[in-house]
C-alpha cells in the first residue's frame, strides 16, 4: 500500500505546503552535474566517474537561478534530504511536467533505512530551462516487507 503525502512529508526535511500531494511529495532540484570521467561498476566495487556542477545562470533582480540545459544527461541532485522508514521503500517519478517538455527522470529504489539526498539522471530530448528549487519529481512511499536496513555507500549522501 502507498501512503499519504503526509506521511511522506514527515519523512522529509524542509518541505513547503504546495510540495506535499495527495500521494506523495515534490522534490526540488538543487544542483546539476555533467559526468566528465568514467565510472566503473564491478562485482565487489564500483566508482563513480568525475562531475563538474553546472552553473545556474542569475539574468535579473529577483530572478531565481536557472539551469539552461541543452540534449543530453545530467545527474541532479534533490533539495530535501529524505529517511526512508522502516518498513517501507521509496519510488520516485518524474513530474509530468518535464515529460511535456521533452525530458525524463530516472532513479532507482530507495531502500527501507536509506537517508540522504538523493540524485537521478536527467535526460533533457530538447533544450529546457529548469530554475533552481523547482519541482522536478514526486517521491512516493510503500509500505514493503524488508529484511535489514540500507547501510551502503551512499547512506546520508549530499548532507553536510
Amino acid at each position: 500500500m502507498f501512503r499519504s503525502g503526509t506521511f511522506v512529508a514527515e519523512r522529509i526535511a524542509e518541505t513547503a505546503d504546495e510540495q506535499v500531494q495527495p500521494n506523495g511529495v515534490d522534490l526540488t532540484l538543487a544542483a546539476v552535474y555533467e559526468q566528465r570521467d568514467s565510472g566503473r561498476i564491478g562485482r565487489d566495487d564500483k566508482e563513480v566517474g568525475d562531475r563538474q556542477e553546472i552553473e545556474p545562470e542569475q539574468v535579473g533582480e529577483n530572478v531565481p537561478e536557472t539551469y539552461y540545459l541543452r540534449r543530453g544527461t545530467y545527474i541532479v541532485q534533490y533539495g530535501e534530504t529524505i529517511s526512508v522508514p522502516d518498513g517501507h521503500v521509496g519510488f520516485l517519478y518524474p513530474r509530468s511536467s518535464l515529460m511535456r517538455n521533452s525530458c525524463m527522470l530516472h532513479t532507482a529504489v530507495w531502500d527501507a533505512g536509506y537517508e540522504g539526498k538523493g540524485e537521478g539522471l536527467l535526460e533533457v530530448h530538447h533544450d529546457v530551462e529548469i530554475e533552481r528549487g523547482a519541482r522536478i519529481g514526486q517521491l512516493v512511499l510503500a509500505e514493503a516487507d524488508h529484511e535489514g536496513t540500507y547501510d551502503g555507500d551512499y547512506q546520508g549522501e549530499n548532507v553536510e
